[in-house]
C-alpha cells in the first residue's frame, strides 16, 4: 500500500514538472504589462528611441528623393545654359538642391566681386584675378559646408541609438531576471513555472533593444554613403564651377589687356 501512493506520487510529480508552462495571457502586450516598474521603464525609453530613429528616417528620404529629383533638373538645365543670368532665375525655384545652392551663391558673389573690381582691373589680368578667385571660392565653401551640416542634422540619433539601444534593452533584461530570482527566493521554489514568466518579459527588453537598434543602424549606414556621393558630386561641381568662372574672367580680361598694352605702346612712342 505504501508503496503504491509512493508510486502516485512520483508520478504526479513527474507530470507536473515535465508539463509545458502556459502562460496566462494573450502573447507580447501581455508580457509587456505584467513587467517589473524597471523594465517597463527600460521599454518606454527603447520605443522612444525606436520612434526618434523612424521619424528621422523618413524626414532623410524625403529629403533625399526631394534632392536627387532638383539636382537631376539642375544639372540639365546647367548642362544647356544660354546664359549663367538665365540659369540663376531658373534655379531659384529649387530650394533643396545644394547645386542650385552652391551655384547660386557663387554667382551672386561673382557678380558683386565683378562690380567691386570695376573694368579697369580687368587688365591687371591674374593680379585682380586672384582676389576675384578667393572671393568666390570662400563663398562656395562656406555653401559647401552649409550643406554638409543640413545632410548630417539629426543623423546622430540614428547611431546613438544603434549603438546604445541593445545594451539598453539587456540592462532591462538583467533587471528582470533579478526580479525573477527574488521572486524564487520569496516564494521558495525554482521550478520552471516560477522561474519560466519573469524572465520572458525580461527579455522582451532586449527583444526592444535589438528592433530599436537593427533599422537605426541599416538607415545610417546608408544615409552616410548617400551622403558622401553628395558631398563629393558638390565638390566636383563647385571645382567645375570655378574653372567656368576663370574661363569667363580671362575671356572678359583679354580684350581689356590688349586695350592696355595697345595705349602703353602709343604712349611709349
Amino acid at each position: 500500500m505504501l508503496g503504491l501512493h509512493l508510486f502516485e506520487w512520483t508520478f504526479q510529480t513527474a507530470t507536473a514538472v515535465a508539463a509545458p508552462y502556459e502562460r496566462v495571457g494573450n502573447g507580447v502586450g501581455d508580457m509587456i504589462w505584467h513587467a517589473g516598474p524597471m523594465v517597463k521603464f527600460v521599454m518606454l525609453v527603447l520605443f522612444a528611441m525606436s520612434l526618434a530613429c523612424w521619424c528621422v528616417i523618413f524626414m532623410k528620404l524625403r529629403y533625399l528623393r526631394k534632392v536627387r529629383k532638383e539636382t537631376d533638373r539642375f544639372l540639365d538645365l546647367y548642362e544647356q545654359r544660354k546664359s549663367f543670368a538665365v540659369l540663376y532665375r531658373e534655379s531659384q525655384i529649387m530650394e533643396h538642391s545644394p547645386l542650385a545652392r552652391i551655384f547660386r551663391r557663387g554667382y551672386m558673389e561673382w557678380m558683386r566681386s565683378a562690380k567691386v573690381l570695376g573694368g579697369q582691373n580687368l587688365a591687371e589680368g591674374p593680379a585682380a584675378g586672384s582676389v576675384f578667385f578667393e572671393s568666390v571660392e570662400r563663398a562656395v565653401d562656406g555653401v559647401v559646408l552649409g550643406e554638409r551640416r543640413q545632410m548630417e542634422r539629426f543623423v546622430p540619433i540614428l547611431a546613438t541609438t544603434g549603438s546604445s539601444a541593445p545594451f539598453i534593452g539587456l540592462f532591462g533584461t538583467v533587471w528582470g531576471i533579478m526580479s525573477s530570482f527574488q521572486d524564487i527566493g520569496l516564494k521558495g521554489a525554482a521550478n520552471l513555472a516560477v522561474v519560466a514568466p519573469g524572465i520572458s518579459e525580461a527579455l522582451i527588453a532586449t527583444a526592444m533593444g535589438l528592433a530599436a537598434a537593427i533599422p537605426a543602424v541599416i538607415a545610417y549606414n546608408h544615409f552616410v554613403n548617400r551622403f558622401r556621393v553628395m558631398e563629393n558630386e558638390m565638390q566636383h561641381f563647385a571645382s567645375d564651377f570655378l574653372n567656368l568662372m576663370k574661363r569667363e574672367w580671362y575671356r572678359r580680361a583679354a580684350p581689356a589687356r590688349a586695350e592696355g598694352e595697345t595705349a602703353r605702346a602709343v604712349h611709349e612712342n
